[in-house]
């Protein structure tokens, strides 16, 4: 495949609904003891997966058709000091080795490893130009669950740091307390492809998708949220209401009721 059409197979009509299962080296994973499981449960409604390299082996015929995006690093929550935020496992060469459609890395804008973190993203995108798959850069002010730095400064500084860097697609955070306005600059302050993660479990189905219209209305090309997802009740009804924001233009409140209805 070419360098298009990887993206492609995760932007349907330019907009993409993305699934990260890839929690298990990070976190503790209630809900998500059985990532397969979980892939057979949302794909009817989900465009592309994040996934470490043992599911992918273990679920490439399950995938068939959809965006596969390879994790390349592990990004460590459990520690303090060397050997927490990013570690840099993988590269271009295991994607092109598994038939990836994409990798993601994660990029910590003042990270307390930021020079080591910075040259480990450069050297995956300097890889992906003699290579067809995309890269996209996961990035976040700080680190990972720290959303009292997720401002609207800092999270458009994050998005336009990996588009100058080479990144194909950029995820970030929506910042905290932002409206739609607030958002719109981190977009157009980005000439890439913006996309949204969700974060811890919300418990808020309405607070969610109301985030997630917010940002598509600001010019949000999708999300890539893993844990309201999995870790909801029911993940697939939540997936469709999610694909219904981003697919369907739906309103959180028409997405809200579509929880209601019955799966076919």
């Amino acid at each position: 495949m070419t360098r298009q059409e990887n993206l492609d197979l995760f932007f349907r009509g330019g907009k993409t609904v993305i699934l990260p299962i890839d929690h298990g080296v990070a976190i503790p994973v209630p809900g998500l003891e059985d990532p397969m499981a979980m892939i057979e449960q949302t794909i009817p409604y989900v465009d592309g997966y994040v996934v470490n390299l043992g599911v992918v082996i273990r679920s490439a015929n399950m995938l068939e058709g959809k965006g596969v995006c390879l994790r390349t690093d592990i990004y460590n929550t459990r520690t303090e000091g060397p050997g927490a935020g990013t570690i840099n496992v993988f590269g271009i060469e295991e994607a092109e080795m598994i038939g990836a459609n994409a990798v993601m890395n994660m990029l910590y804008t003042g990270g307390a490893d930021e020079q080591v973190n910075f040259q480990e993203c450069a050297d995956l995108i300097r890889m992906g130009m003699d290579s067809e798959v995309p890269v996209i850069l996961e990035a976040l002010p700080v680190g990972l669950g720290q959303p009292a730095h997720y401002t609207v400064e800092k999270v458009q500084f994050a998005a336009r740091l990996a588009a100058e860097l080479g990144a194909d697609v950029v995820k970030v955070p929506y910042p905290t307390g932002a409206t739609v306005d607030d958002f719109r600059k981190v977009v157009e302050g980005t000439f890439i492809p913006v996309i949204i993660l969700g974060g811890a479990a919300m418990g808020d189905d309405a607070g969610l998708l109301k985030m997630v219209e917010d940002a598509m209305t600001a010019g949000a090309a999708g999300i890539a949220i893993g844990r309201n997802v999995w870790q909801h009740k029911n993940p697939a009804l939540i997936a469709r209401s999610l694909a219904g924001v981003v697919h369907q233009d739906m309103s959180a409140l028409e997405a809200l009721a579509l929880l209601k209805e019955p799966l076919r």
